[in-house]
């Protein structure tokens, strides 16, 4: 791909970025205008006066409500496609994603544990659920490299693979015991699976973007190995490139990104999985491009989607994983098949 064409593909991904971006702040129960939005952001940001036709409760609905959402979505879309983009070049298995080494899995125990429970720590405050489904999420995807480890020292695909469904397995099995024992607690356990960006705020934004950030940096500067891990293992170390390594370090960035994702929005599927295959088209093989567009792209879908949430059965939301799943699946089938087609 030329410099040109390249230019040109990735100015176009951030313009559709910018209008979904400026569709998920104005749409809703009261639109605001794209000028509005612009005299809201110039007001809160630097001060100056609103435009005469601007009522008080607009500004407060875009800056306190809609601005936060949106942001947290795009964000949380972005963490999701640059781990799932990461995870299937590693596992070389287009269908692989961070959830099949158990992260969801794990978060979605570890919240469960907290609303069956009703455990406070009042330090934590609202971030308690969050922290303990991270943390929960990080420790499954640690035991799956450990058992993987001890039974492969090479850490091949496969055996993370296997490992990573059983222990998905095994954590859905006793997820499935607590909403049975509590029965009166599992609207909230499905709501939670299925995702939401309602109540989000600029703290949780905040939080999201920092790892975001230092998370996609890190990733970054492995691109060079994982295009060389893609032609497979042995040409990689032919290079000198250290396998084992790079795919333990990659592994669990990946997994710290969906883990943070996951426990501040709930289990959000097919983003991680349609994204990057969509890059992969546009952009081709080289994850100098692949990284960063993913994230671009991811956060842009998950950003449509959560406004789809929340409007279309509008006033009544409707979860944005549920969403995510109506337009993923058809979307992943046309792109895999449609590059079938082509060869």
């Amino acid at each position: 791909m030329t410099k040109k064409a390249a230019f040109i593909k990735i100015l176009s991904a951030i313009s559709f970025s910018v209008i979904v971006m400026i569709l998920a702040v104005g749409v809703g129960s009261v639109f605001i205008s794209p000028s509005a939005i612009l005299s809201i952001l110039s007001h809160k940001l630097f001060g100056k006066e609103l435009s005469p036709d601007i009522i008080p409760t607009m500004a407060s609905i875009l800056w306190d409500i809609r601005l936060p959402r949106a942001c947290c979505a795009f964000i949380v879309g972005a963490m999701l496609s640059l781990s799932g983009a990461v995870v299937q070049s590693l596992l070389q298995n287009p269908l692989a994603s961070s959830y099949t080494l158990g992260v969801s899995s794990g978060a979605s125990l570890g919240a469960a544990i907290i609303i069956v429970c009703g455990i406070t720590i009042p330090a934590l405050h609202f971030f308690l659920l969050p922290v303990t489904g991270f943390v929960f999420g990080l420790a499954t995807v640690l035991l799956v490299l450990f058992f993987s480890a001890r039974l492969d020292g090479n850490l091949r695909s496969h055996t993370i693979i296997l490992f990573g469904m059983i222990l998905s397995l095994f954590v859905n099995a006793i997820l499935t015991m607590l909403s049975a024992a509590y029965s009166q607690h599992m609207q909230r356990l499905i709501l939670w699976q299925m995702g939401s960006f309602a109540g989000r705020r600029w703290e949780h934004a905040a939080i999201l973007l920092g790892v975001c950030i230092v998370g996609t940096i890190a990733i970054m500067l492995f691109h060079k190995e994982l295009d060389l891990m893609s032609f497979g293992e042995e040409e990689a170390q032919a290079v000198g490139v250290d396998c084992r390594r790079a795919r333990r370090i990659l592994l669990i960035l990946s997994s710290i990104l969906t883990g943070a994702a996951v426990c501040f929005t709930g289990v959000i599927g097919f983003i991680d999985l349609a994204a990057p295959h969509a890059v992969r088209r546009i952009f081709g093989a080289s994850h100098r491009y692949v990284l960063p567009m993913s994230a671009l792209l991811g956060g842009a879908f998950l950003a449509l989607a959560d406004l789809i949430s929340r409007t279309i059965l509008a006033p009544q939301e409707i979860p944005v994983g549920a969403v995510t799943a109506l337009l993923g699946a058809p979307f992943f089938l046309w792109v895999y098949f449609g590059a079938g087609r082509k060869k």
